[in-house]
């Protein structure tokens, strides 16, 4: 007897007709129009910094202090990425940030060198995603209010240990990564640990079981409990993996910058949450590509670069990126709708 194959069926349990395409199709589709636009916008503001002030945009050395500039931030925001992908948020980064350099640039933690600052670094920042962690998936706690709490008490507590002094780092091993005799083909280091971080976090979230399930409980936290998932422990797990990043993100930001400060990290939650938006990510949860959060901080770093060069004040440059913001949710909404 001939068996003949069953028809095509989507994600809901329904019978595809033959001439459509796999749902995975139009989710790409829309993926590759948001990472092309992303570009574009890039390539704009290049061209914009090549033409109003060639010699120094253009410059070697220039696009180097761009690429350094945008590892710190960047870093935070392939955390962020992930918490926001989960329908959560994270107020606290750019504290956590802040604690973890100066805890690390103290005098006691300075006196076990290189390792010792590293260490204290990732481990005040993995502890900190651990408290946010546990308040909101066990707690029950509003990942909201966790979060801005953690802010209040890590900032104040940063500001308590450096008395509001600046930390400066002795330790020669730490500083000399920040020299440009410690580049390897011209890319400083900050820049190789930037994509490094960038390259793990694209692997974990489209390539494993993790990644799987932080799109999961953001899409519907409910359905992907029944499905099986620890939603509370998968939460968890996510605010020590932002932890981790703050904390990666504070050594590197030491050696840029050779000392820890209690304003350390300031507004990096709000730069990493945009640069996650307009690079894709849905603060509703369920879906964020990283590629798209790394091009964000790039528009946002060659931004700020850009009107440094043409010394524009501050608060222009915050127009200018909230202006890019709005233009990217619109062009966000108007792709999904013709797709």
């Amino acid at each position: 007897m001939t068996q003949h194959a069953s028809p095509p069926r989507d994600s809901t349990g329904k019978v595809q007709s033959a001439g459509a395409p796999p749902a995975w199709r139009g989710l790409m589709a829309r993926a590759d129009v948001r990472t092309l636009s992303l570009l574009g916008v890039l390539a704009v503001l290049i061209i914009i910094g090549g033409i109003t002030k060639p010699d120094e945009f253009l410059d070697t050395r220039n696009f180097q202090l761009v690429l350094t500039q945008a590892s710190v931030i960047g870093v935070v925001t392939v955390g962020m990425t992930f918490v926001i992908i989960s329908g959560g948020i994270d107020l606290s980064v750019g504290a956590i940030v802040a604690l973890a350099s100066v805890w690390a640039t103290t005098v006691a933690t300075q006196e076990y060198g290189f390792a010792g600052i590293l260490f204290t670094a990732v481990i005040v920042g993995v502890g900190c995603g651990l408290v946010n962690g546990m308040l909101i998936a066990y707690g029950a706690m509003v990942p909201f209010i966790a979060t801005l709490a953690m802010l209040a008490s890590a900032r104040g507590l940063a500001l308590q240990i450096t008395d509001g002094k600046t930390q400066i780092v002795t330790i020669p091993s730490v500083l000399d990564l920040g020299e440009r005799d410690a580049y390897v083909l011209g890319i400083p280091p900050l820049v190789m640990v930037f994509a490094v971080v960038t390259i793990i976090g694209w692997l974990v979230l489209n390539r494993t079981t993790f990644g799987r399930r932080t799109v999961a409980v953001g899409g519907n936290a409910e359905a992907a409990r029944l499905a099986g998932i620890d939603v509370r422990r998968q939460r968890l797990y996510l605010y020590l993996l932002s932890g981790l990043c703050c904390g990666i993100a504070a050594f590197l930001l030491i050696i840029l910058s050779g000392s820890g400060q209690n304003t350390n990290g300031n507004l990096y939650e709000l730069d990493a949450i945009a640069a996650a938006i307009i690079g894709g990510t849905l603060l509703t949860g369920g879906r964020g590509t990283i590629v798209g959060s790394v091009l964000g901080v790039l528009i946002f770093t060659t931004i700020t670069n850009i009107f440094a060069l043409n010394n524009l004040q501050s608060d222009v440059q915050q127009i200018a990126k909230g202006a890019i913001i709005v233009a990217a949710v619109l062009v966000q909404r108007r792709t999904a709708s013709t797709t």
